[in-house]
């Protein structure tokens, strides 16, 4: 029998008495740009009660880039519902404001992991919101599950993160990246590319991609002629690039994140070697950043996989459009997301923590009890019923996200010298 954690609320003259770990310059920035939205970025909000929502962000380090776009979409959230007279609590029957506290783990999952406690046991916040990616989001797996209280997992998409005994884990934006490949392995297999080479990094997210596109070419009699892990962190490719030369390989994936993403490709513009199909993860999700970074030359006729805004869902049924996003996105969070070499109004990791925001609402609109399993079982329910700009939101009973499949997607130069985005497989092979 799992416990029920009530959902905590802050009393007006009540607050938390965490404050910022770091006193950099960015995080002062955060601070000064945020109206009414937690203990630690702005002050207290007015009203008759508080919701509080603990998360953390990355302020620097290589998740940076990925992370901020992110909290800058969940802070829209909570800047519009608290400016609508807060957020429909249904087991209360009130609205109540929304307190936001984040604290700044830099990319570090070791930094992370004190900083989830302290967001449970210290500020006792109501909403258990992870950071970015798997490597940030797994240190809050074991802490949601020991306190009881339920992760509102963004986008950490590790297929280990969710088993039949932990109902304290939600997975909001992306589904598990397990799936993530599937239609990326139907187009190596109708295309009939062949001599696939692989490098993935050892973590949670690259190895289960991994895993299951190699699984897909060897059912189909294609073995990848390169199968090979790298750390994390890694930024050295050419070794890689030599043996999937040498093997005559005619597609080349690589699954990283961005800071992997830019190193691979740069690598690969200065090496010299011609591969027929180009792939990394990334460019579909923050193609500002990497154009950015490597150039729209080294971009143009890679392949990624397609998420909004960039290839186009059903009309939201619930929330903005992304015109209606870009538009609302803070200015100031444009021009900090602008520091970690984002470019553009709108990515899809603002649309990621935005869409974090609306299931939270979604849950706290339908619950019928005023716990943590009370939102779990309101989300059950909401399953394939909640449409937004990120997709259909519909969980598998572990928790996990089984809709808002990515496509696959060929990056090309349109006539301005603009990348543009042209969905060669549709999400979840529709």
């Amino acid at each position: 029998m799992f416990s029920e954690r009530p959902l905590r609320t802050w009393r007006s003259g009540r607050r938390p008495g965490s404050r910022w770990l770091a006193a950099l310059a960015l995080a002062v920035a955060l601070a000064s740009a945020t109206s009414g939205c937690g203990a630690t970025a702005g002050g207290a909000v007015s009203g008759a009660g508080e919701l509080t929502v603990g998360t953390l962000y990355a302020g620097s380090g290589p998740f940076a880039s990925s992370s901020l776009p992110e909290f800058a979409g969940l802070r829209l959230w909570v800047r519009r519902v608290n400016a609508a007279g807060g957020v429909w609590v249904r087991a209360l029957h009130r609205r109540q404001h929304v307190r936001l506290i984040a604290y700044n783990d830099r990319s570090s999952a070791a930094r992370a992991g004190p900083l989830y406690a302290r967001l449970l046991s210290r500020d006792h916040v109501g909403i258990f919101v992870a950071d970015f990616g798997s490597v940030l989001t797994a240190p809050a797996i074991s802490t949601a599950q020991h306190d009881g209280v339920l992760l509102f997992d963004q986008s950490g998409t590790g297929a280990s993160f969710f088993t039949a005994g932990n109902p304290y884990i939600v997975l909001c934006d992306l589904p598990t990246s397990t799936v993530w490949p599937d239609g990326l392995a139907r187009l190596l297999v109708a295309r009939r590319i062949g001599r696939v080479a692989l490098v993935y990094g050892r973590n949670y997210f690259d190895a289960s991609q991994d895993q299951t596109i190699a699984a897909a070419l060897t059912l189909h009699g294609d073995e990848p002629v390169v199968n090979q892990g790298v750390a994390t962190g890694n930024s050295d490719y050419r070794d890689f690039m030599a043996a999937a030369a040498a093997r005559h390989a005619s597609a080349v994936i690589e699954l990283g994140y961005t800071s992997n993403d830019i190193a691979f490709l740069r690598q690969l513009k200065a090496s010299g070697h011609r591969f027929r199909f180009v792939f990394t993860v990334f460019a579909g999700q923050l193609p500002g950043v990497l154009r950015h970074a490597v150039g729209t030359g080294a971009l143009a006729g890679t392949y990624s996989y397609g998420f909004p805004p960039f290839v186009q869902r059903l009309p939201p049924s619930v929330g903005l459009t992304d015109h209606g996003l870009a538009q609302a996105l803070d200015p100031h969070f444009a021009d900090v997301v602008g520091q970690a070499g984002a470019t553009g109004p709108l990515n899809f990791l603002n649309i990621a923590g935005y869409n974090t925001g609306l299931v939270i609402g979604a849950a706290l609109s339908q619950a019928t009890t005023a716990t943590q399993l009370g939102l779990r079982a309101a989300l059950t329910r909401l399953s394939g019923h909640l449409r937004t700009l990120d997709g259909t939101f519909r969980l598998s009973a572990n928790g996990a996200q089984v809709g808002e499949i990515p496509a696959v997607a060929r990056l090309l130069v349109g006539r301005g010298g603009e990348l543009v985005f042209r969905q060669v497989e549709h999400a979840g092979g529709r």
